[in-house]
This record gives structure tokens, C-alpha cells and sequence, in this order.
């Protein structure tokens, strides 16, 4: 197989599998290396991520119902809640199975998902969420999160999916609002589609299984997808609430861990997930991500939420295996796909 490392200078997989951080080195034998899911030894790496920084310290941060900071719908505070505590565990490749992760996905399915089947926000985080408030980056963010703890065949899962799938297609979805104004990635918020929110939802439906999807569900992927190309990725220049202002900074900011705002990367991300590897259209992304490099070869964090989270993961502007892992995802997904298609 084409090795994906050929277009770096410096291998960074013993930096990122250095034991003394546990849990890049989970993702890195995971996502990189590519030990199976029942490998002993990736278990054991998972183990010991699990019972590290900064898993560690957002289980300790946790009350005993599941919720972090104050009990309620969990979006509010902005960025420690729940669902934000939730969704970056996510991120960090907690194990679904662990208790502290249960809790938490029952308590936001309880909380969180409204009447409609799609996770909602309320600015406080206290009450229930209603359906008014269902909106595409949060229902992606935590659809994802959901799929990757194991949650693919619960009911309550199957309406957030059926949600999304309708609020991005129109077929089949009851009543629009304010904040989800129509079809087709539309946002109150950014007045138009908004391309934040389509990264999100496509990262969340293609962690369905393709043996899985409906053929609604890949409607709804394949106008995502379409959404996102419409435009070169590494230039960002969706339609967005400000108009003819300035692209926003933060596509050009790698981050981790990512709450609602998201980068190049990770809009390149999903577009690998949907099949987008080795499309040509993503080349200039590729060469902005390659450049974005330090002199060690590694990735630094642009935005790491330092002093928001319920614990720091990053320090911010620092060279970061977080984001050193993500970009290597991406750079192995080329390889792959490329060398699939010769």
C-alpha cells in the first residue's frame, strides 16, 4: 500500500506513539497504525488513554447523573457543559463502554435531543431542549459522537439521523423555524447554508456504515458533499452571515479539539469519510495543509480552547500530536484512496 508518510519530511509516528502520552498514542495506533479494534495491544493503549490526561480529568469533572457544571440541556457554558464535555471525549477516543461515557449519552438523549429527534441548544443550558432549537452543527457534532460510542442501532439514534437527513434534504420535515429557516444546510445564525454546520453533518452520516444507509441518507450525504466542493476548500468562501466581509479567520486556524467552528482540515476530513480522497478538487487543500508544517514537521494548534475546557488539552499556538494526528488521518486517506484507484 502507498505509504502515506512519502510526502513528509520527518516520520512523526514516534512522536505521536511516545508513551509517555497516552492518549495520541491510543489514536495513533488506531487511525495510523491501523491495529484492528481487538488488538491487545491497541486495547491496552486505549486502557491506559482512558485512565490519563485529559480523559481522566473530564471524568473527574463529572457528576454522578452525567452532566458537567450544571445540570440541564448542556449546551450552556460554552465550552465546558455537557454535550461540549461530550462531544470532545469524542474527539479524545474515549471507549463508549466506559460508565463515565454511558452516563453522559443517556443524560444528553434525555436533555438534549427534542421531541423532532434533533439535538437542540438553549444559550442558558438549563431545561429540556425544544425542536425550535435543533440545529445542524449540533445535531452532527453529537450524531457523531453518539455512532462512535456505540449508539448506531438505538432508536433515539435512528430519529436524530432521520432528523438530520430531512433537515438537509426537506423530505419528510414538518415544520421549519428561525434557526433552521429550510432545506439544504440552511442556518438562521449565517442567514444562508452554512458550510460550519455541513462539515459537521457529514462527518456524523458517513460514520453510518455504507451496508447501513438508507437511500435517504445517502441523498442527504451527496447534497452535503456537493455543498462543500462548490468551493475550493483551502480558500473557505462559503456564503456566510457577514456577506462580503472577509472569509473567517478561524478555517485557517487548526484546531482541537472543535465544538461548532471548524477548519480546512477538518472540512477535508469529511470529505475523505464520504468517499473525496483522491478527488482533485482537494489538492489545494492538501498543499495548504502540507505547508502548514513547523520545522519539525509537526502540526501546531491554532485555536485549542485553552481556559474554556473543562480540563486543557493543548496549549495553544504549540505543536500539537492532536492536530498532527488529524492531519495524518487525512494525508493516509489520499494514500489509500489513491492507491485503490490505480
Amino acid at each position: 500500500m502507498h505509504d502515506w508518510r512519502h510526502e513528509l519530511d520527518v516520520d512523526p509516528l514516534p512522536w505521536l506513539l511516545e508513551e509517555v502520552d497516552p492518549g495520541p498514542r491510543h489514536l495513533a495506533l488506531r487511525d495510523l497504525v491501523g491495529f484492528a479494534a481487538d488488538d491487545p495491544a491497541l486495547l491496552a493503549a486505549r486502557r491506559a488513554a482512558m485512565s490519563a490526561d485529559p480523559i481522566a480529568s473530564f471524568f473527574a469533572a463529572q457528576d454522578d447523573e452525567g452532566w458537567w457544571v450544571q445540570p440541564g440541556n448542556g449546551y450552556g457554558p460554552k465550552y465546558s457543559g455537557t454535550v461540549w464535555s461530550l462531544m470532545f471525549l469524542d474527539q479524545l477516543g474515549a471507549d463508549g463502554a466506559d460508565p463515565h461515557v454511558r452516563r453522559a449519552c443517556e443524560y444528553v438523549l434525555a436533555w438534549t435531543q427534542t421531541d423532532s429527534g434533533g439535538f437542540g441548544f438553549s444559550s442558558s443550558g438549563r431545561g429540556r431542549s425544544v425542536p425550535s432549537s435543533a440545529v445542524h452543527c449540533l445535531n452532527g457534532n453529537l450524531l457523531h459522537a453518539m455512532l462512535d460510542f456505540g449508539y448506531a442501532a438505538d432508536a433515539r439514534i435512528q430519529r436524530s439521523i432521520d432528523w438530520q437527513v430531512a433537515a438537509v434534504t426537506g423530505e419528510g420535515m414538518d415544520r421549519w423555524y428561525a434557526i433552521l429557516p429550510g432545506p439544504g444546510l440552511q442556518c438562521g445564525g449565517n442567514q444562508g447554508p452554512c458550510a460550519w454546520g455541513a462539515v459537521k453533518v457529514l462527518l456524523a452520516l458517513t460514520r453510518i456504515p455504507a451496508s447501513g444507509r438508507t437511500t435517504a441518507v445517502e441523498r442527504a450525504i451527496d447534497v452535503t458533499a456537493r455543498f462543500l466542493l462548490s468551493q475550493d476548500p483551502a480558500e473557505a468562501s462559503y456564503p456566510h452571515a457577514a456577506g462580503s466581509s472577509p472569509v473567517n479567520g478561524s478555517w485557517f486556524k487548526l484546531a482541537f479539539p472543535l465544538g461548532y467552528v471548524t477548519d480546512v482540515l477538518q472540512n477535508v476530513e469529511a470529505l475523505c469519510a464520504a468517499g473525496f480522497a483522491a478527488d482533485p478538487r482537494l489538492d489545494h487543500a492538501f498543499e495548504w495543509l502540507l505547508a502548514q508544517r513547523d520545522g519539525q514537521g509537526r502540526w501546531r494548534n491554532g485555536y485549542a480552547y485553552q481556559g474554556k475546557l473543562v480540563r486543557d488539552i493543548d496549549r495553544q499556538g504549540q505543536p500539537s500530536k492532536w492536530v498532527t494526528i488529524r492531519a495524518c488521518r487525512a494525508l493516509k486517506a489520499r494514500a489509500e484512496a489513491r492507491s485503490q484507484a490505480r
